[in-house]
């Protein structure tokens, strides 16, 4: 395993786990892609200096988020009217008082959550480095610079627009591993009475779920409060609040504000006591994390290859970002699954990045239901089982691996 020294601290980490050669987790490619796919070695660390957890490893971030991103935040209806209730949160509790407000979301996406501001005539910005999912928002009237963020296009901002009295972001900032820079340009942008609000998924959720998918090439890190403390702590800001979410199979919403701006929420106190007792901030509990990970993926392939033994036919349903993992770390195959279903028009009838299986364009799945159905968008599962009636009126069975293995 490679030396690694941690992107918020530079002090070196305590390295955990290698998943093996993982491609781009939504590079989903054609055939004639095959020859020249990209591969890394994804390994994750522990800094036991500020407790973040994070990878080693990163692909070039224009790898990863380019004018062919394959995941729209537009596409499902459950996150849709997540980002609502988030908007009218910031709206209703933080700048409702505010003359003429500003808000930047950074990681825009398609303008999901911006347009809740954009209708009501608030100033906004989008900030997203995709060309192909910025543009959604840019033709639907979401003002959008298509840039990556950092201290020196913060101060482009503030210079243009003034102050920002809400940087908003969401499953982003995890995705970035110039951080500290990220954080400058925060604490440049944002009014002295101003706060920033993101959320992204949460260890604490995933060490106590073994949800190892959460980690990808776009994951940087995965967040616990104590970690994010330590990081705007360093740039003169704190968090002020936590608010924990049932989103991506467990994410945590942080606020943050500068240093004794506002009050400071005894959820935050409550969380940290938290993670100290769970043992998040204890190297040994990684440990056993890895552990549990090669547990995980035993059980997930003795039950498909025990169902294929019985002849019969196994499909996944949702080419997540998170399902490369799942697929290449489990050594998933064609000779497994049958396809993978999909709504989103962008990756049907390519092939899933690494292991090259088909996918399917999800209309399809309702004209040839497999015996099984293995559930990658196992977060959406409420919103998917309510759909998917009619499959399992007719003997349809789903495997799901979140929080355990198992046939439902």
């Amino acid at each position: 395993m490679s030396k690694h020294n941690c992107y918020i601290c530079d002090k070196e980490t305590s390295l955990l786990m290698s998943f093996g050669q993982m491609p781009i987790a939504n590079g989903f490619l054609a055939k004639e892609q095959f020859k020249d796919e990209y591969f890394f070695e994804m390994e994750v660390a522990f800094c036991q200096q500020c407790k973040m957890f994070q990878l080693v490893n990163q692909p070039e971030r224009e790898q990863m988020f380019n004018e062919s991103y394959a995941f729209f935040s537009g596409t499902s209806k459950a996150m849709g009217l997540h980002f609502e209730k988030f908007a009218n949160h910031i709206l209703s509790d933080y700048i409702k008082d505010t003359k003429d407000p500003f808000v930047v979301e950074v990681g825009s996406n398609d303008g999901s959550m911006l347009k809740h501001f954009a209708n009501r005539g608030i100033r906004h910005l989008g900030i997203e480095p995709s060309a192909n999912v910025a543009q959604v928002a840019i033709d639907n009237g979401i003002n959008t610079v298509v840039e990556f963020l950092d201290k020196s296009l913060a101060e482009r901002i503030v210079s243009e627009y003034g102050m920002a009295d809400a940087y908003v972001a969401a499953n982003v900032m995890c995705h970035i591993p110039y951080i500290n820079s990220v954080v400058e340009g925060i604490k440049a942008l944002l009014n002295p009475d101003g706060i920033a609000m993101f959320e992204d998924p949460y260890l604490g959720d995933v060490i106590q779920k073994t949800t190892y998918d959460q980690i990808y090439d776009e994951h940087t890190f995965l967040f616990s409060v104590y970690s994010i403390q330590y990081l705007f702590n360093q740039f003169d800001m704190e968090v002020i609040n936590v608010e924990p979410q049932v989103t991506h199979g467990g994410s945590m919403r942080y606020v943050i504000a500068h240093k004794g701006a506002k009050p400071v929420h005894k959820n935050v106190y409550k969380q940290l006591e938290y993670e100290q007792v769970s043992g998040l901030t204890d190297f040994e509990t990684y440990e056993k994390f890895r552990q549990n990970c090669g547990k995980y993926q035993s059980d997930l392939m003795s039950l498909l290859d025990d169902i294929k033994s019985q002849g019969k036919s196994i499909a996944g349903y949702a080419a997540t970002s998170k399902s490369t993992t799942i697929i290449n770390y489990c050594s998933i195959t064609t000779d497994h699954l049958d396809c993978i279903y999909d709504t989103t028009p962008i990756k049907q009838g390519k092939f899933s990045p690494g292991a090259h299986i088909p996918v399917v364009a999800y209309e399809e799945f309702k004209n040839n239901y497999p015996d099984y159905a293995l559930l990658f968008g196992y977060n959406h599962e409420k919103e998917i089982m309510a759909k998917e009636q009619e499959f399992m009126d007719q003997g349809g069975r789903w495997i799901t691996y979140v929080p355990e293995v198992k046939v439902i």
